[in-house]
This record gives structure tokens, C-alpha cells and sequence, in this order.
């Protein structure tokens, strides 16, 4: 049974690619492309974002270099197609997992595609090594102010210690653990905050892209958005 998605059609901030059509085995049909980064946004309600609509637009023009997949755009009913998802992941050298932080965790279709996808054998155990020497970057939104991941705040910890699950995971399956990106109270920010925001974060994935070691080769990736 289909789960029922409460927020009706969503809009689409870029446009992703179409699915192709499939192989000789019915699989997804591969193509050669030199983008090394992965942005991964799970937001369940983009069309009623600010913030991360506004970052996610920022870099739209990146499509040389990265790689776009909006999982509740492509996943609205959970059926998550796991052998496109992790040879996506194979295929890139960065991934940048973008969501606006829920009761301290991921958003629940994330937390769903990490469980189904990241599995034994593909992300970790001993033949597990599919992720090894790539790296991982949070890209997190939070209504609270900074004030509020203090000690005395109501959140009480710094918001890197709700992300330790995220860190530990990069850890367990070889990646590097990049410094997160962080945006906090994203209720109260006007329009020129915002604009600062995604410039900040438009610059963030330019420097882990130019970082990057010059390669000759060209991977294979499902064209499934």
C-alpha cells in the first residue's frame, strides 16, 4: 500500500533529469558524466521553504559539477529504487546531504533512503567499501538561533551534537567527515540574509569541488533523477 503524502504536488526549484529508458536487463540505462558532487535535498514541503529552496536555487547553475536528486521529488511514497541509489553514490566523490533539521534528526524519507541504501556489504562491513575515500557534507537548517544549542539554551547542545549519528555513519563507511553547514533561525531571517546564506553556501561547494584531485576518468550513472 502507497503511503499517503499530505502536501499535495510539489514544486520543482530545478529541473532533474528524466528518467531513461532501460537497459537490455530493464535497469536504468548508464551514461558517462564528470560531475563529482551528489546534492541530495530531502525537504518534505520545499514549496513552503525559504531557506532551502533559496540555497538549493543558489547552485542550479553547478550542473557541470554536481549532481541534483530531491528525494521526496522522486520518492514521495517511500519506494526507494535501491540499486540506482547506491550506484549514484558510487559514482560521485562528494555527497552533500541537505535537510532541514526535524526533532533533531533527519527528515523521515532521509532517514528511510540511509537505511535501505547505505547497506552491508555496499556502505560497510568487510565487502563494504563502495563509499571508502569520499566525503560527506551536512548541509542543516534550524529555526533555533544559535543561542538555543547552548547549555543554558532550550535545545541545550550544540547542534553538532545532534549531527554526531551523521558523523558516526561517515565514519563506519570510510568517508571523510567535511565541517557541516549550518544555518540557524530560519524563521526569523529576511531576503538579504537568505542571499547571504546561499552565497555562502554557493562558495562552500565551489571550494570542496576545486579541492578535489584532478581525475581523467568519467564514471558511469543512472540518468534516473
Amino acid at each position: 500500500m502507497k503511503s499517503f503524502w499530505p502536501f499535495g504536488r510539489r514544486k520543482r526549484v530545478i529541473a532533474k533529469p528524466r528518467l531513461a529508458a532501460s537497459g537490455p536487463s530493464g535497469g536504468p540505462v548508464l551514461e558517462r558524466h564528470n560531475r563529482r558532487m551528489l546534492l541530495i535535498l530531502a525537504h518534505p514541503a520545499l514549496q513552503r521553504s525559504r531557506v532551502n529552496a533559496a540555497l538549493y536555487a543558489a547552485v542550479a547553475d553547478m550542473a557541470d559539477d554536481v549532481t541534483f536528486h530531491d528525494l521526496y521529488e522522486s520518492y514521495a511514497d517511500f519506494s526507494i529504487d535501491v540499486e540506482v541509489e547506491q550506484q549514484r553514490l558510487a559514482d560521485h566523490d562528494l555527497i552533500i546531504l541537505q535537510f532541514p533539521m526535524y526533532w533533531y534528526a533527519t527528515p523521515a524519507l532521509l532517514k528511510e533512503w540511509l537505511d535501505m541504501v547505505w547497506l552491508h556489504g555496499f556502505a560497510y562491513g568487510r565487502s563494504g567499501t563502495r563509499l571508502h575515500g569520499k566525503t560527506l557534507l551536512c548541509a542543516v537548517t534550524t529555526g533555533g538561533e544559535p543561542e538555543a544549542y547552548t547549555p543554558s539554551g532550550s535545545n541545550r547542545f550544540p547542534i553538532a551534537e545532534f549531527l554526531r549519528p551523521m558523523e558516526a555513519t561517515a565514519y563506519l563507511c570510510g568517508l571523510a567527515w567535511a565541517e557541516p553547514f549550518i544555518i540557524h533561525d530560519t524563521f526569523q531571517i529576511d531576503d538579504a540574509g537568505i542571499a547571504i546564506q546561499a552565497a555562502r553556501y554557493r562558495k562552500r561547494l565551489a571550494e570542496l569541488i576545486a579541492a578535489l584531485p584532478v581525475t581523467n576518468s568519467a564514471p558511469a550513472t543512472a540518468t534516473a533523477a
